[in-house]
């Protein structure tokens, strides 16, 4: 497929899943395994937080011993990095990030980042809030969640600099712009606390966008 615009391979990179090969059997079962650890801790770490769960829960939850736990990951925040993995999967953050920059037409793929936003913050808030308390938890655990947050903006960087011929602002401006609004307090007044659908708030996204970086 030919994105529109400009070459995103390097900036998708950052949400790509990983490279499937041919696996043996011991390795599917250790695959499952971790999937199953991971799956175990989302639900932690979103029911009592990443600061507050410890390895020894992930294990009783998942059904496993300790010391599968810690030969599957290593560490916790090895764990964390995979449950965003499945996060980006599940959301299939990719793929619809492809077919908004493959769009021929500016407004259509304004509007579809403000779709794309929506569909992954829909597709897994709970990873969004257990990143945010997570922030906290050492340098290490920062540069990772860092890291990830910097794989997202490039993606949404990307979408706005794709429209950037018929921009009323600043590229610079325009991507800040797209940035704050994809700030999760944002999603989380709005859907959360107040009950906005997710439509309801992509839509409004859209629109807002359209009207303060387009110019209507």
């Amino acid at each position: 497929m030919q994105l529109y615009c400009i070459d995103c391979t390097a900036i998708l990179r950052a949400v790509a899943p990983p490279v499937k090969t041919r696996s043996t059997y011991r390795q599917e079962q250790a695959a499952a395994t971790r999937v199953r650890i991971a799956e175990a801790a989302r639900r932690l770490f979103t029911a009592h937080g990443y600061g507050s769960t410890s390895i020894d829960a992930i294990a009783t939850e998942a059904g496993v011993a300790v010391r599968t736990v810690y030969s599957a990951f290593g560490t916790k925040r090895d764990i964390l990095s995979l449950v965003c993995e499945q996060w980006l999967e599940q959301a299939q953050a990719r793929e619809r990030a492809q077919q908004v920059l493959a769009d021929p037409d500016p407004v259509r793929r304004l509007r579809g980042a403000a779709g794309w936003l929506t569909h992954l913050y829909a597709a897994g808030f709970d990873v969004v809030t257990i990143f945010e308390g997570a922030m906290d938890e050492g340098p290490q655990t920062r540069e990772l969640l860092r890291a990830k947050l910097a794989g997202r903006n490039q993606v949404m960087d990307a979408m706005i600099a794709s429209v950037g011929e018929r921009l009323v602002v600043p590229l610079a401006d325009a991507q800040a712009v797209f940035r704050a609004f994809a700030a999760a307090g944002v999603y989380q007044e709005l859907v959360v606390d107040q009950g906005w659908t997710p439509d309801r708030f992509e839509h409004w996204l859209a629109d807002t966008l359209q009207a303060q970086l387009l110019g209507g």
